[in-house]
């Protein structure tokens, strides 16, 4: 498997990578959020831009990242809008959230850009190119709250995201019972070892999916995500805690 750096951090190698969420609602609460990850152990940042009242002015989105840049320093920032079919905090048109993401992968501010997969094809490829063309890497993404789709079909996701161009696929799935956790396991095994020519990202949320945001090194999934403050998913333990657990199973390997 290929692995893909940002920035200073390899994707695809060793220990999963932390990524930890900005669900601020003003610009003061997103800086607010950047400054307090400071001495917190993680290697990239999201910004879930949903949260973000200004959302829909993108001059107010762009002057968030700028200042959002220098907190950052030199950690990569993964720049999501999680919309409310995938469990995200507000609706958007198709033709919005497209321009929203290629306007941000153009102000040179992102390292990563979100793109769910179910957007559309052709969506999903005109903001992977556009992306690429300002050389930001993309997450592929799909989210489903309500169930564990089968093993099958959860690959058959994640090669659909291949296919489409993204550098990283993600699929974040809820559990309906211990079994669920298995299969969500069960296929990124599968995927990663048959499939996958780039790192891919899967989890199992809430409580009952804990033990698939600890165990990725065995299965095969190259980062999760870890709360400093307040949660973006259920599941999210913090990210001090998950740190030290994904150390220790790693020296255990």
């Amino acid at each position: 498997m290929n692995t893909v750096k940002i920035r200073n951090v390899v994707l695809g190698e060793g220990v999963p990578k932390i990524c930890v969420p900005i669900v601020g609602k003003t610009k003061e609460d997103i800086l607010a959020a950047a400054n307090s990850f400071k001495g917190v152990a993680h290697d990239v940042v999201e910004w879930r831009v949903d949260w973000f009242d200004g959302v829909f002015e993108f001059d107010k989105v762009e002057d968030v990242l700028k200042d959002l840049r220098v907190a950052l320093g030199d950690t990569p920032l993964l720049f999501t809008f999680r919309t409310s079919n995938e469990g995200g905090e507000k609706s958007i048109e198709k033709d919005a959230y497209a321009t929203l993401n290629k306007k941000a992968a153009a102000t040179g501010l992102v390292d990563l850009v979100d793109v769910e997969v179910f957007t559309g094809d052709d969506i999903v490829k005109d903001i992977v190119a556009e992306a690429h063309k300002n050389n930001v890497k993309v997450v592929a993404s799909n989210h489903d709250f309500d169930k564990t789709p089968d093993k099958d079909d959860i690959v058959s996701r994640l090669r659909k995201m291949q296919e489409l161009g993204a550098d990283v696929p993600k699929i974040a799935v809820m559990p309906t019972c211990r079994k669920d956790v298995v299969t969500l396991l069960s296929a990124t095994q599968e995927m990663a070892d048959n499939y996958a020519d780039r790192p891919i990202i899967t989890m199992s949320m809430a409580g009952t999916g804990l033990v698939s945001r600890l165990c990725g090194e065995a299965f095969g999934s190259a980062l999760t995500f870890g709360a400093v403050g307040k949660a973006s998913a259920p599941g999210q333990m913090n990210a001090s805690d998950l740190s030290t657990i994904l150390n220790l199973i790693h020296g255990s390997m």
